[in-house]
C-alpha cells in the first residue's frame, strides 16, 4: 500500500500512508487508537474505498476492493469483535456465506464438517465441526475465525487485538497457529496494543502516529521504549504512575455475596483513597462480582454497605443513586449506545444532574458535561456529536469512564478498564483512577493484566473459581504469589 488517504467528515483518517507486507512474515501494525490501524486494515480488506494512493497484491495493482474481491484475493481479516453466529455450528460458520451445496441444489452438511474438519485438524485444533459456537470460550471462537479465513485460501491474514480476551496458556496456543502459519508463507498483519507480546511472534514492525506514517523496521533492531516513543511522539517515563495518599474510613463493604455459581461467599472492603485491584484467571469469578454488586445480576444472599449504611441495591439504578459507578468489561453491550453521539452517551446516566426544575434537559449543562469529559480524558473525535460507535476502541473506553466523571460518587468500579487501548490511552485511564483516589473516592477494578494489578493497585484481591482465596498488600504482592492464589482449588474446596 503506497501513499493511502482517507478523509472522513470532519477527520483525516490517513495522510499519505505506505504499508507492506512480505509472505512468512508477521507484521505488527502499531499506534495508538485513532492512529488509522484498522481504517489502513478495513481498506485493504474493501470494507472502505481509498481517496488516494495504489494497493499491490502480490505484485498485482488492484483497483476498488470490495470485501468479496479482497476474500477472492486471498485477504481476509479477524475483526476485535468476532463475528460468527452462535446459533450456528462451527463447520456453518466457516462456511457462511460459501455453503456446500449437494445434488439438487440442497445443503451439504456432510460435506461442510468434512472440508471443515480437514482445517481445524491441520491447525491441530481440537473442536468438533459440530459444536455450536455459542456454546465456545471465547478463545475457541477466535480459532474458528481463524479456521473461517484460512478455508478462503487466505494468503493475507489481518488479525486486529485477537489477545485481548485470551488466557496466557489460549494465548500460547493462538501464538502456535500464528507460526505455523507464518512457516507455510501466509502474510500476518499482527495489531495489538499488548506490546510485550511482540517480541514472541513478531517478524517486524509499521508504526502510524496521528494517521500518518511513521516508521518500519525490523523487530529486532528496535526497543519497546523506542516503539512507544514512536508511537505517542514522546517518551512516557512511567507506564504505572503511582500516586501514594493517606488511606482513609472505610467507605464500601461487601459481606458474604452470593450470586449464582461464580460468585460465593464473596466479602471486601474499601478504603477512602485507596486502589483495590481483583485479580485471578479467566472464569475466577471477578466480572460476575462486579455485575452483582451492581445489581445487574440477582443476588441470592449478602450484604452491601456504604459510608457504614446497609443499601439495597436490586438494579443498576440503585447503585447509581447510592454513589457507585461501573465502567462494564464488555463497552460494546453494556457501556455505551453506539448509535447515539457521544454527548447523549455522557449525558444518559447524569440526566438527574443536569435537568432542570420542570425536568427538562438543560442542554447548556449537558454540553459543559461532555466537554469537559472529553477534555479530561483527552476523547481523539471531530466533535461530541459524532456517534460512539464511530470512534476507536480506547477512545470508546474513555466514554464510558466519562459518563462518570460528572457524578459524585463514592466508589467507582472498573472491569477491564484498558482493555483494547494504546499505552498512552492506559496512562490517561491510570492518572483517571489516581485522581479519584485522591479525592477520597474508593476505587475497584478488574485487570487480567499482572503488570497492570501490581503497578496501579494498593491492595490486590485475588479470586479463584467464585471465592476469594487471598488478600495481598502490593507491597508485598508479586506475579508468582498472585497466580499461586489464584490457582488455589483445594483451599476453595475446603472453604465450600
Amino acid at each position: 500500500m503506497e501513499g493511502i488517504s482517507k478523509q472522513f467528515p470532519g477527520v483525516k483518517a490517513l495522510d499519505n500512508v505506505s504499508f507492506h507486507l512480505k509472505g512468512g512474515e508477521v507484521m505488527a501494525l502499531l499506534g495508538e487508537n485513532g492512529a488509522g490501524k484498522s481504517t489502513l486494515m478495513k481498506i485493504l480488506s474493501g470494507v472502505y474505498q481509498k481517496d488516494a494512493g495504489t494497493i499491490r497484491v502480490f505484485g498485482e495493482s488492484v483497483e476498488n476492493l470490495s470485501p468479496k474481491k479482497a476474500q477472492e484475493l486471498g485477504i481476509a481479516i479477524i475483526h476485535q469483535e468476532l463475528n460468527l453466529c452462535p446459533h450456528l455450528s462451527v463447520a456453518e460458520n466457516i462456511f457462511l456465506g460459501r455453503e456446500k451445496v449437494g445434488a439438487l441444489r440442497r445443503l451439504s452438511q456432510r460435506e461442510m464438517n468434512r472440508e471443515a474438519g480437514k482445517i481445524l485438524e491441520n491447525l491441530r485444533i481440537d473442536l468438533a465441526p459440530t459444536t455450536m459456537v455459542g456454546n465456545l470460550q471465547v478463545s475457541k471462537q477466535q480459532m474458528v475465525e481463524i479456521a473461517k479465513a484460512l478455508s478462503t485460501n487466505a494468503r493475507v491474514l489481518i488479525m486486529d487485538e485477537p489477545t485481548s480476551a485470551l488466557t496466557a496458556k489460549e494465548i500460547e496456543e493462538l501464538f502456535r497457529i500464528i507460526r505455523q502459519l507464518r512457516d507455510e508463507g501466509r502474510g500476518i498483519v499482527y495489531i495489538s496494543h499488548r506490546l510485550e507480546e511482540l517480541q514472541h511472534i513478531v517478524d517486524s514492525v509499521t508504526i502510524l502516529r496521528d494517521g500518518q506514517f511513521v516508521a518500519e523496521m525490523p523487530f529486532k533492531d528496535v526497543t519497546l521504549n523506542e516503539i512507544i516513543s514512536y508511537m505517542v511522539g514522546r517518551e512516557i517515563k512511567e507506564k504505572f504512575p503511582r500516586v501514594t495518599c493517606p488511606v482513609g474510613k472505610k467507605i464500601f463493604e461487601v459481606k458474604h455475596l452470593n450470586a449464582g455459581r461464580m460468585v460465593r461467599d464473596v466479602s471486601l472492603e474499601l478504603h477512602e483513597g485507596e486502589i483495590v485491584g481483583i485479580a485471578g484467571l479467566m472464569g475466577a469469578g471477578r466480572t460476575e462480582t462486579t455485575r452483582a454488586i451492581f445489581g445487574i445480576d440477582r443476588k441470592e444472599s449478602g450484604e452491601i454497605i456504604l459510608d457504614g449504611k446497609p443499601i439495597t441495591i436490586n438494579k443498576p439504578i440503585d447503585a447509581i443513586r447510592a454513589g457507585i459507578s461501573l465502567a462494564p468489561e464488555d463497552r460494546k453491550r453494556d457501556g455505551l449506545c453506539t448509535k447515539l453521539s457521544i454527548r447523549d452517551n455522557i449525558a444518559l446516566p447524569n440526566l438527574d444532574i443536569v435537568s432542570g426544575p420542570l425536568t427538562t434537559v438543560n442542554m447548556r449543562k449537558v454540553n459543559r458535561m461532555s466537554d469537559e469529559a472529553v477534555r479530561n480524558l483527552q476523547i481523539k473525535l471531530p466533535n461530541t456529536l459524532v456517534d460512539a460507535g464511530s470512534l476507536s476502541g480506547g477512545n470508546q473506553q474513555k466514554v464510558v469512564v466519562g459518563k462518570w466523571l460528572a457524578r459524585n460518587s463514592r466508589v467507582v468500579i472498573f472491569d477491564e478498564p484498558t482493555r483494547g487501548i494504546d499505552v498512552a490511552a492506559k496512562v490517561e485511564i491510570y492518572h483517571l483512577m489516581n485522581r479519584l483516589k485522591q479525592n477520597g473516592i474508593g476505587v475497584l477494578f478488574v485487570s487480567s493484566e499482572l503488570p497492570e494489578i501490581l503497578g496501579i493497585s494498593d491492595r490486590i484481591i485475588v479470586m479463584c473459581d467464585g471465592r476469594i482465596t487471598g488478600e495481598l498488600d502490593v507491597k508485598e504482592a508479586t506475579q508468582e504469589r498472585i497466580l499461586e492464589l489464584a490457582t488455589q482449588f483445594e483451599k476453595k474446596i475446603q472453604t465450600a
